[in-house]
């Protein structure tokens, strides 16, 4: 399944009366899933190369965990233009905490901290488009 035909499905989806679809097939792994605010998660794993939308010299990597772009879309640093960054360097976070906001296809995607610690560094700019599996943050 290429990217393309993941756009449609997320597209056909959000039209749908569904609140939830889960697919696996050939080693692609899809979940999607809507409150009833019309919010769409989407969760797309696939063990082949990724798509790369900007490339920019990268740092070196400081020691910690990676958390990295589970889909490809815009990284955005707070909620909403308005507002404060969810999360700085050197500030402690919790398991679950929200760090990000990936945007794809006008979907505004929250990406929670897999775990609890300190941010050591935030790899992208707010408003940056990313890449799947793209390093976004490390935590300490």
């Amino acid at each position: 399944m290429d990217f393309v035909q993941i756009q449609k499905l997320i597209k056909d989806f959000e039209k749908s009366n569904l609140t939830k679809l889960e697919l696996e097939f050939d080693g692609v792994k899809i979940k999607l899933s809507k409150n009833s605010d019309q919010l769409v998660e989407t969760v797309v794993s696939q063990p082949q190369k990724h798509v790369e939308a900007e490339k920019e010299p990268q740092k070196v990597e400081a020691i910690g965990f990676q958390v990295k772009s589970p889909l490809v879309g815009t990284f955005y640093a707070a909620r909403s233009p308005k507002e404060q960054p969810l999360i700085k360097v050197g500030q402690s976070i919790t398991k679950g905490d929200p760090i990000c906001i990936i945007e794809a296809m006008k979907i505004m995607n929250e990406i929670t901290a897999p775990m609890s610690g300190t941010v050591s560094d935030i790899h992208v700019k707010n408003g940056q488009a990313v890449g799947f599996d793209q390093l976004l943050i490390t935590i300490a």
